[in-house]
């Protein structure tokens, strides 16, 4: 197995939304093929204009693959904390989880994607 977790920073050179979203699709794909536990997904904040149309865009599509059940859950960013009953169970999933760097951090250009 690769491992547990991986990031992924699918913001670097500023795609489309439309793009961006075909980032996250490819790296669910992979990601689980893989034998990835969880995933997470750099895509910024907004604080340019098109990081908050994918950080939206992204977490609408996530929504919709957890209904369909090709993800477990995904966690904003902003609510990665111990405190959290999503992140304490993405613990149980991926131990990793518990030693990135975004944990308390209130991060909302992040978004973890857990299998």
């Amino acid at each position: 197995m690769a491992g547990e977790y991986k990031e992924v920073n699918i913001k670097s050179d500023m795609p489309t939304s439309d793009d961006a979203i075909k980032r996250i699709t490819y790296n669910i794909h992979n990601g689980k093929r893989l034998g990835y536990r969880a995933i997470k997904i750099i895509h910024g904040y907004g604080s340019s204009g098109a990081g908050g149309r994918i950080r939206i865009e992204a977490r609408r599509y996530l929504e919709s693959q957890k209904r369909k059940g090709i993800i477990a859950d995904y966690i904003p960013g902003e609510d990665f904390s111990i405190f959290n009953e999503q992140t304490r169970k993405a613990f149980d999933r991926c131990d990793e989880l518990r030693r990135d760097r975004d944990l308390e951090r209130h991060n909302n250009g992040v978004t973890i994607i857990v299998f």
